[in-house]
């Protein structure tokens, strides 16, 4: 088996799909890596680290020509067109959000494995990119808030008097929200943590912060919330509109699969917050958390900073590269076989599961519906 790893050329995309330590393991077990000359610059992995490990060096054409091609970001046509006939292909396609990328790999003949489509089952934990780069994503959301507020986070005694810590609120608590209530408590802010599924109380107890209560509920399937009703979309909205204003920092993180992100923050909730408080917005890839956010932009509204950061994980590209690498080798372990040849077992549910497109036939419900919608 033959694997390549291209050069990442989405805007701001500074991860790389294979790092030096997971070549040498996949090397152990016979599979050959082509990595694309400056693929790992943006990690600060230089070209002769992968050659160390075992990896040989070439250009974009024989990287693309490759049998299986492991990257991060989804690929654009032209990528998809230098893929040889019947290739296969790992990495964030974005299924429910990129039906040019699915029809595209169609059209090649390919197969196409999402790495968020991974089944979320405790056999696939250690595939699961979604939350290993979400870590980054909640570690890097608090760092910028604590950035952005002009405030300390903690509470200090000094000479010239006590200030008090910074009040923190995390909207939405999955992976990233755990990471960004646990960073932001570390740098010694009053932390509390809200999510309308209740049984992540517990989690959000355990990390020492306070639970927000506002009595409305929507546990949903996979581990992700449910769509809210509009009545209830309606009460939640104006009990978090008189709770938000008594925080310094509310960095939000709430997403629904397939769908633009929920208004948890109204405009009526960030002109009531202290002048100098911060929003920070991680759900602006799909629209945003606060209705007043500008994706990828900072922006200033009723004295109030909203930061609506794309692709957080990317600002760590060191440490999100390695982690990622770790869930391919870890998904790729099952792909192969004790010699180092793809052999795909479509009875395993993480196989099927993740598939997107099975030799050019898109096989996800989701994605064909929405390859479907985007043709009409």
């Amino acid at each position: 088996m033959l694997i390549g790893v291209p050069t990442e050329t989405a805007q701001g995309e500074r991860r790389v799909a294979l790092v030096p330590d997971v070549v040498r393991k996949l090397a152990a077990r016979g599979v050959d890596v082509v990595v694309q000359s400056g693929a790992g610059a943006g990690a600060i992995i230089p070209d002769s680290l992968y050659e160390a490990a075992g990896a040989r060096i070439a250009d974009a054409a024989t990287v693309w020509a490759a049998p299986l091609v492991v990257k991060v970001s989804p690929p654009t046509e032209s990528e998809v067109a230098q893929l040889s006939p019947g290739a296969t292909m790992i990495a964030f396609l974005n299924p429910l959000g990129s039906p040019l990328a699915t029809r595209a790999l169609a059209a090649a003949g390919a197969t196409a494995f999402a790495m968020e489509a991974i089944p979320r089952i405790s056999r696939a934990q250690s595939m699961d990119a979604l939350s290993s780069q979400s870590n980054v994503a909640g570690y890097r959301a608090a760092l910028l808030g604590a950035e952005h507020i002009g405030r300390f986070f903690p509470m200090l005694m000094t000479a010239a008097g006590t200030i008090p810590p910074a009040n923190v609120l995390v909207l939405g608590v999955g992976v990233a929200g755990l990471q960004a209530l646990a960073t932001a408590r570390r740098l010694g802010a009053q932390t509390t943590g809200y999510d309308v599924r209740p049984e992540v109380a517990e989690q959000v107890s355990s990390l020492g912060a306070k639970w927000l209560d506002l009595g409305i509920e929507a546990a949903g399937e996979g581990g992700y919330a449910r769509e809210l009703s509009e009545q209830e979309k309606a009460a939640q909205q104006q009990a978090l509109t008189d709770a938000i204003k008594r925080f310094d920092v509310v960095i939000t993180t709430a997403l629904v699969p397939g769908r633009p992100a929920p208004k948890l923050v109204t405009a009526e909730a960030v002109a009531g917050m202290k002048p100098g408080s911060v929003i920070v917005d991680l759900a602006g890839e799909t629209g945003g958390n606060c209705e007043l956010t500008t994706p990828g932009q900072v922006t200033v509204e009723h004295d109030v900073t909203i930061v609506s950061p794309l692709n957080l994980a990317a600002e760590m590209p060191e440490h999100a590269s390695a982690l990622y690498a770790r869930n391919v080798q870890a998904l790729l372990e099952l792909f192969l076989d004790e010699s180092g040849s793809l052999a795909l077992d479509w009875d395993d549910e993480i196989v099927s599961g993740s598939a997107i497109v099975r030799d050019g036939t898109i096989i996800n419900d989701g994605a064909r519906a929405v390859v479907e919608k985007a043709a009409q």
